[in-house]
């Protein structure tokens, strides 16, 4: 009788969930301000409006080697964490703004995906250096 050994392959791939949070704040302040300034209202509306779109097409994928962007489920861009620096969410209690470092580049995203789904990941792929 021959047996053969099976290894469990990680695949484990969590995809973070939209939040429409920002983006429906900003088009909710554009509507309130347009009654006072609606000039002002203009780019602040427009604005989110642009993180709406952004938010129902953009998906992040933490992967056991990687960070994968997707736009419309085809990758636009893999981010090693083997090449992260450090990283950090902005405004802990109402998170705005992630923000990571690679050796080469930084980059700024704001927070239309699950904050905590995010934090987790993060925490788990790339332990945060202050």
């Amino acid at each position: 009788m021959t047996t053969t050994p099976t290894t469990p392959i990680s695949n484990s791939v969590v995809e973070l969930s939209p939040s429409y949070t920002i983006p429906l704040v900003l088009v909710g302040m554009a509507i309130a301000l347009l009654l006072v300034q609606p000039w002002a209202s203009l780019p602040i509306g427009l604005f989110g409006l642009f993180l709406m779109f952004q938010t129902v097409t953009l998906r992040l994928q933490f992967t056991e080697t990687d960070l994968d962007v997707y736009r419309s489920g085809q990758l636009i861009r893999r981010f090693p964490y083997a090449e992260w620096q450090n990283w950090r969410i902005f405004w802990e209690p109402v998170p705005i703004l992630f923000y990571f470092k690679e050796v080469k580049s930084i980059h700024f995203l704001p927070i239309i995906f699950s904050p905590k789904t995010l934090k987790a990941c993060l925490e788990k792929h790339c332990p945060y250096v202050p």
